[in-house]
């Protein structure tokens, strides 16, 4: 009762006290620092309208003489029909689409006025299509630069742009009066030095740039750096933003100007709005010191506020324990409004947005499912800052498995909670892998605009936390966790890539097993990842005979799939005792016979769920003496209508 009446007060913690410590506690860099960006911007939410100066300090972070920039131009993959998102997505992401019928225009779009290096030479560029060679698609430049930039130096380039929002179907843009700001400045691409790369081109010998296009079903890839952003807006504008506030400014025409900084960070997003209603909170650390949280709701979703935020601080506190330590002092979490359910469920470094509506039940728990999946991001997709255009597995994916874990960790295994049906997270993600009409057709693996049609999700999200559970459930959690928080700790702010948290994986799991799994665990990997292999074991048979006056007991276990995993079969007999039984996995049948003077009674495979990515966990036990009990199948099914019914309000970038 006493933390609903903190809401209702709205107590709040004043930006000047934030500012003050953040200077405590990002004094030493955590990271290269490489790209950093001083950018003024306007907002004319009339216009929808963005007017913006952008000084951009880079460095060369290789040994390679750099004689072109590249620049990602994100926002025009809204500028018409013929930008390749646009030609990818139909005009659509995650069910929303694109309303050419609107009274305002709703494409959007971003254009260079001027480029110049700090000594006043204007820069021309050009726009190139390095993945599709699509003339139409203007969402990356090339800057070709008289004067080479060293290894180690830098160069300042002072920007001048303005940009048209999109009305909100594909992350952002407005809806109304509401902004949600993120792709919206011209942005340095990621240079590579040589030796990169990995598997399965192995590594490159020859730096180069990483600048992808704006893809339907790509995400972002950007180096570390410090942001100085002053937003205008009109006064009565709320405005929350990546980073931490710092200064506000009136001005006389009634517009003010709000300084945010940042640092460490691989993007800035922003959102305002005269309509936000401001809840803050605080988790504190196990280590010491609080993370700030600021929720900016919706006013008719503020009843709801206290789920956003005990979300919020149980992933703080799960990532926290298992994982490693959210640096940063603030997390900022955006309710947008309904009628901008293309901006749900999107991470920016400190700065997310959930997603819900006004009639959600406290059993449908999409909101603290959406807020929770968003701030593993703050790990995947800006602590450790994988590429997503080319892997998106290692940010979705990872993600989504330790979504799974939190979630169930939190809520009793139970996504949803409706009507005496409950259904765990990890679970959901293996519904969607397992019950594909094929799910054998494709790998995880690969560019994401190259993946097979329609296939995005389940194979970057659903595929991957269910061979991660897999892994889990081969090595255990305690093993599974020192994995990771080894990934972690090593590879924080440096752009790790598959190869990197494969070689962890070799080196950790001999250590704790021995042989047990072989010198290393690639045969894993080549058939979850790089592979499309189908698991499915089976208990074809099972029976008792008498052979010269002994009982035995004959259990015969079949592989379907071409998945081969190692297996454990669990034989219990009339006398209760048990018998944990161990196959290969890799021959198409094994038979045991049990010499052990008494009935088997069942057998299961896996009785451990060990090897959760099974297609089939119905054909896994088989029983001589069947159950009375009454089939569940009936409301499993009534279980997975409620959720794919309800799956739209809990869209996941």
């Amino acid at each position: 009762m006493k933390r609903f009446l903190l809401l209702l007060l709205l107590l709040r913690i004043t930006p000047v006290t934030l500012a003050q410590s953040a200077k405590a506690i990002f004094r030493t860099p955590l990271s290269p620092r490489l790209a950093n960006y001083q950018i003024d911007v306007t907002l004319d939410p009339i216009t929808k309208k963005l007017t913006g100066r952008e000084t951009l300090t880079w460095k060369n972070p290789s040994n390679d003489l750099i004689r072109e920039l590249q620049f990602h131009l994100y926002l025009n993959a809204f500028r018409n029909d013929k930008s390749t998102f646009m030609r990818e997505s139909g005009g659509q992401l995650r069910g929303e689409t694109i309303d050419r019928n609107a009274k305002i225009d709703p494409y959007g779009s971003i254009d260079i006025v001027s480029m110049k290096t700090r000594d006043g030479e204007a820069l021309a560029y050009q726009f190139i299509q390095p993945d599709d060679q699509n003339s139409n698609d203007h969402t990356v430049i090339r800057v070709p630069l008289s004067k080479p930039v060293g290894p180690g130096e830098t160069i300042v380039l002072d920007i001048n742009f303005w940009a048209k929002l999109p009305k909100i179907f594909a992350r952002t843009g407005f809806s109304k009066d509401f902004f949600l700001i993120g792709q919206w400045f011209p942005k340095i691409g990621v240079y590579e030095p040589a030796g990169m790369r990995y598997r399965p081109v192995g590594p490159s010998r020859v730096g180069q740039w990483n600048c992808h296009q704006f893809h339907a079903h790509s995400e972002f890839y950007a180096d570390y750096g410090v942001y100085d952003v002053n937003i205008t807006t009109p006064n009565d504008f709320w405005v929350s933003a990546t980073g931490l506030f710092q200064s506000e400014k009136l001005h006389s025409n009634g517009t003010k100007t709000i300084l945010y900084h940042a640092e460490d960070v691989v993007d800035f997003a922003w959102t305002a709005s005269p309509l936000f209603k401001v809840v803050n909170d605080k988790w504190k650390r196990p280590s010491g010191g609080f993370v700030s949280i600021e929720l900016v709701m919706q006013p008719e979703h503020l009843h709801q506020a206290q789920r956003h935020i005990d979300a919020a601080k149980a992933a703080l506190a799960y990532f926290d324990k298992h994982l490693g330590q959210y640096p940063f002092p603030n997390l900022t979490i955006v309710d947008p409004p309904f009628d901008a359910q293309g901006s749900f469920g999107m991470e920016y470094p400190t700065f997310i947005t959930a997603g819900t509506a006004s009639f959600l039940p406290a059993g449908a728990r999409f909101p603290e499912e959406v807020t929770i999946h968003e701030f593993g991001h703050q790990y995947f997709m800006q602590l450790l800052a994988t590429n997503e255009f080319e892997e998106a597995w290692l940010d979705e994916g990872f993600n989504q498995y330790y979504e799974g874990r939190i979630m169930d960790a939190t809520y009793g295994s139970s996504q949803i909670d409706l009507f005496g049906f409950g259904m765990g997270d990890l679970e959901s993600s293996r519904d969607q892998y397992v019950h594909q009409d094929n799910p054998a057709i494709g790998s995880s693996f690969g560019n994401t605009w190259q993946l097979p049609e329609g296939q995005y999700g389940v194979l970057t999200y659903s595929k991957t936390a269910t061979w991660m559970r897999t892994l889990e459930g081969l090595v255990g959690r305690r093993v599974m966790d020192e994995i990771m928080q080894t990934y972690f700790i090593r590879w924080k702010f440096k752009h790790p890539n598959g190869q990197n948290f494969i070689d962890i994986v070799n080196e950790i799991v001999p250590k704790r097993f021995g042989s047990k799994y072989g010198p290393d665990m690639n045969w894993f990997f080549d058939q979850v990842l790089y592979g499309e292999n189908v698991v499915d074991y089976e208990l074809i048979s099972l029976k008792n005979r008498t052979r010269d006056g002994q009982k035995q007991a004959i259990v015969n276990v079949q592989r379907n799939g071409d998945g081969k995993m190692p297996v454990d079969v669990l034989v219990h007999f009339e006398n209760g005792k048990e018998l944990m039984l161990f196959w290969d996995g890799k021959g198409r049948q094994r038979q045991f016979t049990l010499a052990e003077n008494a009935d088997v009674l069942w057998a299961t495979v896996d009785p451990k769920q060990k090897l959760y990515m099974d297609i089939n966990l119905n054909n896994n036990s088989l029983t001589l003496k069947p159950s009375s009990a009454p089939a569940a199948k009936f409301a499993t099914k009534f279980l997975f209508w409620i959720e794919n019914w309800m799956q739209w309000l809990a869209w996941l970038a």
